[in-house]
C-alpha cells in the first residue's frame, strides 16, 4: 500500500486495486473511489473538482440534509442560519461542505483531516469535526468526531453524502421501517410504513429520509456487489430518475429534526461545552 498526494490541495490512498482520491480544501470530501479505472462511488480527478458538490461524497455536519426556511429555536433563543444551494429557502447539509479542511496526519493506509468552525451566520456555535479515512483492499472505513467547542449546548447531527453512478443493473436492497414524506420544498410532514425497499435503482424515485434501517444497505450492479454499513440508523434515499447517480446518505437524524416537537427523539444530539459525539460508516467493495 501507498500513499501520496497527487497535487498541493488533494491526497491519495491506494490499497490494492482501489484508489481513494481526497480534496480536504473542498469540504473535506471524497473527490473519487475506483477499483482500477472503474468509478464506485461517483468519482472525479481531485484536480478537476472546483467544489464539493459533484465530488463522490462528503460530510454533513454539524446537521444532515434541511434547516427549514434557515431558522429555528434553541433552548428558548432564536437562530438564523443562511440558505445556500440555489433557489432554496432552506439551508442545507450543514457547514462542513462548504469549507476547508487541514490534513492533520497520513499514513499509507488512513488520513485523518479536521475542521474548526467558530460561529458566523452559517452556524451559530464553534465546533470541531474530525474525519478518519481509512483504506483496505476491500473496504472504506470513515469516522467522524464532533466536538463542541462553544460556551453553550448545541444542537449537532452529522452523516455522509455518498453518490453512486447509475449504471444498467444497478439494484437496492436496505431493510428499513418508516419514511418520511416531504413537502414541496423538500421539509418532512408524515411519517408513513415502509417495510423495506428491493427494486432496481432504474424504477425508483426517492428523496426521503428514512427511520430504522437495519443491517447493511445492498448496491449491486454489472461491476460491484457493495455493501454499506453504519452506526447510525437513519437513511437518506435520493434516487433522481433524470440523473445518471443516486444517494444512500447514513445520517444521524430527521431531515429538518431541529424543527420537531422533540429534536433529540428524532436523532439530534444536545452536546455540552467540551462534549463529543462520533459516528462511522463503511463501504465493503467486492467485484461481480
Amino acid at each position: 500500500m501507498t500513499a501520496h498526494a497527487s497535487t498541493a490541495h488533494s491526497f491519495e490512498l491506494h490499497a490494492g486495486a482501489l484508489r481513494l482520491a481526497l480534496r480536504p480544501d473542498l469540504g473535506g470530501c471524497i473527490a473519487g473511489l475506483w477499483h482500477r479505472e472503474t468509478p464506485i462511488l461517483r468519482s472525479v480527478e481531485p484536480v478537476e473538482l472546483a467544489t464539493a458538490w459533484p465530488s463522490g461524497c462528503y460530510p454533513l455536519v454539524p446537521y444532515s440534509n434541511r434547516i427549514g426556511y434557515a431558522r429555528f429555536r434553541w433552548k428558548g433563543h432564536d437562530f438564523t442560519t443562511r440558505p445556500n444551494f440555489g433557489e432554496s429557502p432552506h439551508s442545507i447539509h450543514g457547514v462542513g461542505w462548504m469549507r476547508p479542511w487541514e490534513r492533520v496526519s497520513s499514513s499509507a493506509v488512513e488520513v485523518v483531516l479536521r475542521y474548526r468552525h467558530a460561529a458566523d451566520a452559517d452556524w451559530p456555535f464553534a465546533f470541531e469535526a474530525t474525519q478518519y479515512f481509512n483504506l483496505t483492499p476491500q473496504s472504506l472505513h470513515v469516522e467522524m468526531v464532533v466536538t463542541n467547542l462553544a460556551e453553550v449546548a448545541q444542537p449537532v447531527g452529522l452523516g455522509w453524502h455518498p453518490y453512486f453512478p447509475k449504471r444498467a443493473r444497478s439494484r437496492l436492497h436496505i431493510e428499513l421501517a418508516e419514511r418520511w414524506d416531504g413537502d414541496a420544498t423538500g421539509l418532512p410532514v408524515r411519517k408513513v410504513a415502509q417495510p423495506g425497499i428491493d427494486a432496481g435503482v432504474a424504477h425508483l424515485a426517492f428523496d426521503n429520509c428514512f427511520d430504522g434501517w437495519h443491517g447493511a444497505a445492498r448496491i449491486r450492479d454489472e461491476r460491484f456487489s457493495l455493501q454499506l454499513s453504519s452506526s447510525l440508523d437513519r437513511l437518506v434515499v435520493y434516487t433522481p430518475p433524470e440523473k445518471d447517480y443516486f444517494c444512500v446518505e447514513p445520517v444521524s437524524h430527521v431531515s429538518n429534526a431541529i424543527h420537531m416537537a422533540d429534536p433529540l427523539a428524532h436523532g439530534l444530539r444536545s452536546l455540552a461545552p467540551g462534549e463529543s459525539t462520533r459516528a462511522w460508516m463503511q463501504l465493503d467493495i467486492a467485484v461481480v
